[in-house]
């Protein structure tokens, strides 16, 4: 049975939340590193497992992999033809169809988020991905648009887009539960992320 998976970093685990009536069928998170930047690898893979829960993700469908070629670190640019290579070894194996992570921009410019969005692109225009299987990269935005909240509906609405994810009231909730969950990440500037992201109100998506 084919199924979604989320390629993705702790970041867009947090930043992306699509409500569960669109994604019908199972969906797999793969995560590219347990996010060790402050030495707190083992703490936040159980936050992700915590957060995965709230949203309807069992823990037997996140899979984790930490190399030491792709260090945490907002700095450094991961190998764009391994990466590839190790994302497509979980995508044939996992008979993925649909492949969602970050764009060009990487939502916030962390190097690791762009370096995720450079491998999937590969993938893509040279053809290695499974026939049928496509790839939807979560827009990033400007810091004004960013921090608007539910305002940024009508600019979304607006523009040009392949996807449009709405939430309700409870999805928004169940969203931010979810990132609570990850207690050693909430610093000072994330606790305003969960006032006023237009990411935890809505997604726009765009197909490579």
């Amino acid at each position: 049975k084919a199924s979604p998976a989320f390629c993705c970093d702790t970041a867009l685990q947090q930043k992306l939340f699509i409500p569960s009536p669109v994604l019908v069928m199972l969906v797999l998170l793969c995560l590219l590193f347990s996010g060790n930047y402050y030495n707190q690898g083992e703490i936040r893979k159980k936050e992700l497992e915590q957060s995965c829960c709230v949203l309807g993700i069992p823990a037997s469908d996140v899979t984790v992999i930490d190399h030491r070629d792709f260090p945490d670190d907002p700095a450094v640019e991961w190998d764009t033809q391994l990466l590839a290579t190790l994302v497509l070894e979980h995508i044939e194996a996992k008979n993925i169809n649909l492949v969602v992570t970050f764009d060009a921009g990487g939502v916030s410019g962390h190097a690791n988020h762009i370096s995720l969005y450079k491998a999937v692109r590969y993938l893509h225009s040279e053809g290695k991905l499974p026939e049928g299987c496509r790839v939807l990269v979560l827009e990033s935005v400007n810091l004004f648009r960013k921090y608007i909240s539910f305002l940024d509906v009508l600019i979304s609405c607006l523009l040009p887009r392949d996807e449009l994810f709405i939430l309700t009231e409870e999805e928004t909730e169940q969203a931010k539960r979810a990132m609570r969950c990850h207690r050693s990440q909430l610093l000072g500037y994330r606790q305003l992320y969960l006032l006023f992201s237009r990411y935890l109100v809505l997604n726009s998506l765009r197909l490579l």
